[in-house]
């Protein structure tokens, strides 16, 4: 299919396949090297993480070709969720969206990270192929079963604010692979700004929160528990981890930034 729909644009191009973490954003930073134009991968969240960070700084745009389980950020970025259209797409567009990022440490990350699931909380890989989307609401249920409320320390823009909490959430783009925004209208990956909440199984006011918040309703409680800002450090004890764009990527504390318009995207 890619052969076909590229040929008959007169694209020319070249393909690599991963193996294992990392090796996609190997890849991009030889494709950047090598002079291409679009670096796209067919995968989830986490490869379009990887190839973001292999192209950051450059001159070459990120084409997003959803292949994983569920596709959030294509979702943000209005992509056809079939490859065919989505290849179709890189071909005729002269539409670029350039998006925030958020770098932590010396990576970035694009829509979102997290702190307070253990690695083997995660969802594995074989619930995704089991249960597709559907996996991730039954490992919240189990999170949701075993969690314990820990007291947060998160530094907003040089705020300190103090929460008892299961997690914490920080949210760059909000699109679900269900179609869902996790912070309903609140969040652009655009507007130079993240937005942080909490969730605590035990305390109803931030679960009904994040509820009010994916319907779209304008209540105080879905803005009472959620704070905005540019840079954001999250500390604990005992330590926790930390997940961006749904990778792994060490304990607290965790300090980030975001960087404005950084990340050149093809787009409808």
């Amino acid at each position: 299919m890619i052969n076909s729909v590229f040929g008959e644009h007169e694209i020319d191009w070249t393909v690599s396949v991963t193996q294992k973490y990392g090796d996609a954003t190997d890849y991009a930073r030889q494709a950047v090297a090598d002079g291409f134009d679009i670096v796209a991968a067919y995968g989830g969240d986490g490869t379009q993480h990887e190839v973001a960070n292999g192209i950051l700084g450059s001159d070459s745009l990120l084409g997003v070709l959803p292949g994983g389980t569920g596709n959030g950020f294509a979702n943000e970025m209005g992509t056809p969720n079939k490859l065919q259209p989505a290849l179709e797409l890189l071909c005729t567009s002269e539409n670029v969206r350039k998006v925030d990022v958020v770098q932590v440490g010396e990576g970035y990350f694009v829509q979102r990270l997290y702190v307070g699931i253990e690695p083997e909380e995660q969802t594995s890989r074989e619930d995704k192929d089991k249960y597709g989307t559907f996996a991730y609401a039954i490992n919240s249920y189990h999170q949701m079963r075993d969690s314990k409320q820990i007291n947060f320390r998160i530094t907003i823009d040089g705020e300190l604010i103090e929460q008892s909490a299961m997690k914490v959430y920080v949210i760059n783009a909000p699109m679900t692979g269900t179609g869902i925004s996790v912070t309903g209208d609140l969040s652009s990956p655009e507007d130079g700004l993240v937005d942080v909440f909490v969730l605590d199984y035990k305390d109803l006011n931030t679960l009904a929160g994040a509820a009010d918040r994916m319907l779209h309703f304008d209540t105080r409680r879905a803005k009472d528990l959620l704070w905005r800002g540019k840079e954001i450090s999250i500390d604990v004890d005992p330590d926790q981890p930390v997940w961006t764009d749904g990778e792994y990527i060490g304990r607290t504390p965790v300090t980030m930034k975001v960087v404005p318009g950084a990340l050149p995207v093809v787009v409808p």
